[in-house]
């Protein structure tokens, strides 16, 4: 199934992926969905993200994804799924400190943040658990190894 993506670049950088990889996440992260979404991917630089975090979290820092939810209004009938937000830069930065290619940290930054506009969280270590076994499931599909397996 193709889920309509909405990609938006609001900072320079010559290291985001293509719309076509982002896509082809998107579309992994939602393969077990029995609906086509839409969605939109916002990629921010450090300043962006940090103000949103501030903003809607509390947290003074730049992050590597936020999410927002479309909460659909009752009687509404939309697949709105929505929002990402992702940190290119912190993105690229835990990547090498995690010693993985950054394209991986990539497709699961935006395979998580899907995952938490279907509602999975990793507040509880059981809801983490659940979710982390979701992402490890579809990122290896894509010849992705265990994000959560430090890499030497």
């Amino acid at each position: 199934m193709i889920h309509q993506l909405d990609l938006q670049l609001a900072c320079p950088s010559t290291s985001i992926p293509s719309i076509e990889d982002f896509q082809v996440w998107v579309n992994t992260a939602l393969s077990h969905t029995k609906s086509a979404f839409e969605l939109t991917i916002r990629i921010v630089d450090s300043e962006e993200s940090q103000s949103l975090n501030h903003q809607y979290r509390g947290k003074d820092s730049a992050t590597n994804v936020l999410s927002f939810p479309f909460e659909v209004p009752e009687g509404v009938e939309l697949n709105l799924l929505g929002d990402l937000v992702i940190c290119w830069q912190v993105v690229e930065q835990e990547a090498q400190q995690q010693n993985k290619p950054v394209q991986h940290h990539w497709a699961h930054m935006v395979i998580h943040g899907c995952l938490h506009l279907l509602g999975y969280d990793h507040i509880s270590e059981k809801d983490a658990i659940e979710m982390e076994a979701i992402e490890i499931e579809k990122l290896a599909t894509l010849g992705i190894n265990n994000p959560y397996l430090l890499e030497e």
